[in-house]
């Protein structure tokens, strides 16, 4: 695999409701420094230098947030942001960016990647892009698959069949069903077996084989994407770019072309930590507590009898002081205060759909 083939797609769109209230429209989660001072943004491109150009990593979001990823990591190209007019999927975002990559490189081989994950090992992060990608130079869509670490219903599940190589000593594996997000009684069963993997969303391909399978599986998509050339890593705010956008029917990838291609192949990735930053229950993942189990972040505490619980705050100056609290969530951010039980942060985007039918916008 030729490094000066290969390309990172980043996807950094989207508003991540689910880290409410500090996550909102105009500062996502994928933008906030709270992690050591740094956004997931930051992270997710960290992760891929020294290993890859910075002239070969692309960015996919919408147009009034690039200004602001852009002023994170100023070293990336303008030009390599693909602008999205308004979200239409995961199908359309890989679609774009590989006709876009293809357009500048027939040899093209892209990595579509994630800005709300985190994986701490950059190392071994990189080995396993290595590896995806000598398996995606053999025609495969490869996706990469995380050991379950728990019988989740959050995510779907992919089943391995025969293996197909060791590519930089990891294994590939042909796909042989994903398995949408299961209801736990089929969680249980999955994770009791060791064919099955999470599936990341993270998926490496060459440009003109995926293209090929949206020509196949998703005629209209690809139709329209072909039809947008002329625009490609160009303007995509003007007018005739955003009227082609916006005719393409909203699908994941998942969905258009993995669960349909004969070319879905899988990486289980062993090795790699990985934590989806998708709740607040997930920064006892990622944060060491302290001698009770709390985690204390950007805040002036003080507490008693206060344990395995996480308290975050935007605002340095105003005390939090909690008393015979146990496994709480506590985040305040200058216009709200949210308070919630652990175990219940995925809900967060309910509350937050309640709040818009309640007319609370202002704080959304």
């Amino acid at each position: 695999m030729k490094i000066e083939h290969y390309y990172a797609v980043i996807m950094a769109g989207g508003g991540g409701t689910r880290l409410w209230p500090l996550s909102r429209h105009d500062s996502p989660k994928q933008t906030l420094p709270i992690f050591e001072g740094k956004s997931l943004f930051q992270l997710a491109v960290e992760r891929l230098q020294g290993y890859l150009p910075v002239n070969q990593i692309y960015v996919v979001t919408s147009a009034d947030l690039m200004e602001q990823l852009h002023a994170q990591v100023p070293e990336l190209l303008t030009s390599n942001f693909l602008i999205e007019p308004q979200p239409r999927g995961t199908a359309a975002v890989v679609a774009l960016a590989a006709a876009t990559i293809l357009e500048r490189d027939p040899n093209g081989v892209l990595a579509v990647l994630t800005a709300d994950h985190l994986m701490p090992d950059k190392a071994e992060f990189q080995a396993c892009l290595q590896a995806a990608a000598e398996l995606a130079e053999q025609g495969y869509i490869v996706t990469m698959g995380i050991k379950p670490a728990s019988p989740a219903t959050g995510y779907g599940y992919i089943e391995r069949g025969a293996e197909l190589g060791v590519y930089s000593g990891r294994v590939g594996y042909e796909v042989l069903k994903f398995i949408e997000k299961p209801h736990q009684s089929k969680a249980n069963e999955l994770i009791k077996q060791e064919r099955y993997s999470w599936n990341s969303g993270m998926f490496i391909c060459q440009a003109q084989v995926v293209l090929g399978e949206f020509e196949r599986y998703m005629p209209e998509l690809y139709t329209v994407i072909q039809s947008l050339q002329p625009f490609l890593a160009s303007d995509h705010l003007a007018a005739p770019f955003a009227v082609k956008w916006l005719k393409i029917q909203p699908e994941t990838i998942d969905y258009g072309i993995m669960e349909k291609t004969s070319l879905a192949a899988v990486l289980p990735l062993s090795t790699l930590e990985w934590i989806d930053v998708g709740s607040w229950d997930s920064f006892f993942e990622v944060f060491k507590p302290d001698e009770n189990g709390n985690i204390i972040l950007g805040v002036k505490y003080e507490g008693i009898d206060t344990a395995d619980s996480l308290i975050l705050s935007t605002d340095t100056e105003r005390p939090v002081v909690t008393m015979g609290m146990k496994n709480m969530i506590v985040i305040q951010a200058p216009d709200v205060l949210m308070i919630c039980p652990r175990g219940e942060s995925q809900r967060v985007k309910e509350l937050v759909n309640y709040l818009k039918a309640s007319d609370y916008t202002l704080i959304l």
